[in-house]
């Protein structure tokens, strides 16, 4: 990896625990493509949580500025999946073992707002809410 990298971890929480996170990654030397790995807790995690994930990757400043999408998600998380393609456009959808990879194109190649963003979009920390994101440097 060289100097020039960013690296983000976000993690959705539910009180004290962590329920669902990502990876971002983003390389000079990959022209515009921004990188997003999702993973969930093991057991029920309420409805919306893997969505909210997808809403706190695709609202980082480094993902709004690129124009490609490649992540991965495990193969059953549909939740995350639906959203990633409501979120994007032209995308296409492959399995790879138990992980469903992901390709798409960033609406606004960097200059403008990802369709199903906005006010009908959930918050990834709402005031008064026990929904959490952290995206701190990794």
């Amino acid at each position: 990896m060289s100097d020039h990298d960013s690296h983000r971890h976000i993690e959705i929480k539910e009180g004290d625990e962590t329920v669902a996170g990502a990876e971002v990654t983003t390389r000079p030397e990959t022209e515009g493509t921004v990188r997003a790995s999702l993973h969930a807790a093991g057991g029920h995690i309420a409805p919306g949580r893997r969505a909210d994930l997808v809403d706190a990757v695709m609202d980082l400043p480094e993902v709004q500025q690129s124009e490609r999408l490649e992540a991965a998600a495990p193969l059953g998380d549909s939740e995350s999946l639906e959203r990633l393609r409501a979120r994007t456009e032209d995308s296409t959808t492959r399995p790879a073992g138990a992980t469903a990879l992901l390709d798409a194109r960033i609406p606004g190649g960097g200059s403008g707002e990802a369709p199903g963003a906005g006010p009908q979009a959930p918050a990834a920390a709402a005031a008064g809410d026990d929904r959490e994101a952290d995206a701190g440097p990794g």
